[in-house]
């Protein structure tokens, strides 16, 4: 199903927008390119978790790809203050924001409502009947089945997008366009749905997507990582696998004359294990968060490979390397290494199942994340990383641009719980080149 998404969305909402929807230049679309993942930031994409958290009964919470059912209210309140972080750094597009202005073209709603509920003609003239506002809420959130017999998991419809607010993964910017990805499991396909008509109609840039050149490829962006103008850090996962980045080999074999593609396995379980950054994201142009075990082959990172792919002129060759620092090493981008969770590896397995290796660089090592894992937080601080609060930040008490180095941290109880960190929330469009 997630091909077919893919392939027909492309078709059908891929029109001119210049005098039919004037409402969206209210928003001030920017420019699409991300080379890399700590130039400074510019825009990001969020969504703030909505009524599609309360919309999930314990009943469904593993096929929803979560461990638990989340408290609504504390998640919103957690969110947040992260959002408020990210608003005094850059530009922060909301996804609710961005797609009620797209509804108010009837042929765009059309299209939309009709790829979104798989055939139900009655409630597509419901949904085409609701307001711009109401109608975006209606297909993240979901309605009631005026049928639901009460006890039944299928209480709305469409189906609520229950990881939504995991901005990440159904779509990637890499460079400057958008890649689509095919998510692994049918409760997210119809995410890519939102994200095609966003970076399509709204900031009319442009889009590619695995799935359409071989229906079996899978991507997710939390399993990719733009490292430099040359090279991408993919981790081959539960949810991207090897054809998903054979695809993006072969993308890139085609337009570059030289290029980099350096695949980490992953282990398929447990669940903290789902992509590359909960293992391993940048912090800084030469400084990264690793999960030690990965680095270092052991545990459940034994016999898990590290390939570096390279393109050049056209020619695609495979090379097996000892980890993925040697890797980067080996193509010309040296990094040291922070450990989540310090250097006890009792505590680097408690800290990296709640999204301890998982942060989201601002700039040059200034990034965000979880207050909750103290010790990741204490070996940033130990590697010259000044601590804020996101509270002081927002307040005013703390001026980011005064720190040459830090990492904000806030509170999150609820967040961590769906299976994700700073990263995995954030969609960032648009970057200032590094400085290496």
């Amino acid at each position: 199903m997630g091909q077919i998404f893919c392939y027909t969305f492309a078709l059908n909402l891929q029109y001119l927008v210049s005098t039919e929807m004037m409402n969206i230049e209210e928003l001030h679309p920017c420019s699409i390119n991300i080379s890399s993942e700590t130039g400074r930031l510019r825009a990001v994409l969020l969504r703030r978790p909505g009524l599609e958290i309360e919309r999930m009964p314990p009943l469904i919470a593993n096929d929803a790809l979560y461990n638990d059912i989340l408290n609504q209210h504390i998640a919103q309140q957690e969110h947040q203050l992260f959002a408020q972080v990210l608003e005094r750094w850059c530009k922060v597009y909301y996804v609710n924001d961005v797609m009620c202005a797209m509804m108010e073209n009837d042929t765009f709603r059309r299209n939309l409502v009709n790829a979104s509920v798989d055939g139900n003609e009655a409630l597509a003239e419901q949904l085409m009947a609701m307001t711009s506002q109401d109608l975006t809420r209606a297909l993240i959130e979901g309605v009631e089945d005026p049928d639901w017999d009460g006890e039944s998991a299928n209480r709305y419809m469409p189906t609520p997008l229950y990881n939504l607010f995991f901005t990440r993964d159904a779509s990637s910017t890499l460079y400057n366009r958008v890649l689509i990805n095919t998510m692994s499991f049918s409760v997210r396909q119809r995410e890519t749905l939102l994200y095609d008509a966003i970076f399509s109609n709204f900031f009319q840039g442009t889009t590619f997507c695995a799935a359409n050149g071989d229906s079996q490829a899978r991507t997710e962006g939390g399993d990719i990582q733009v490292t430099a103008q040359d090279t991408l850090c993919i981790g081959e996962s539960i949810r991207t696998n090897r054809r998903g980045i054979e695809y993006l080999a072969n993308t890139y074999a085609k337009e570059r004359d030289h290029f980099n593609i350096i695949v980490q396995e992953l282990p398929h379980s447990p669940e903290s294990f789902i992509h590359l950054d909960m293992v391993f994201t940048m912090l800084g142009n030469h400084r990264c968060m690793m999960f030690e075990p990965m680095l270092k082959k052991t545990g459940l990172f034994a016999n898990k490979h590290t390939t570096l792919i390279r393109i050049e002129n056209g020619n695609i060759s495979y090379h097996e390397m000892p980890n993925v620092l040697e890797a980067l090493k080996k193509v010309g981008h040296t990094f040291e290494p922070v450990f989540c969770g310090g250097n006890d590896p009792w505590i680097q397995l408690r800290e990296q199942w709640h999204s301890g290796a998982n942060f989201f660089a601002l700039d040059n090592e200034r990034i965000i994340g979880y207050r909750r894992n103290n010790h990741t937080i204490d070996a940033l601080n130990q590697a010259g990383f000044d601590i804020l609060n996101a509270e002081d930040v927002v307040a005013g008490k703390e001026d980011m641009n005064a720190h040459e180095r830090f990492v904000v941290t806030f509170p999150a109880g609820e967040l961590p719980r769906a299976g994700g960190g700073a990263r995995c929330m954030t969609m960032p469009i648009l970057r200032d080149e590094a400085n290496n």
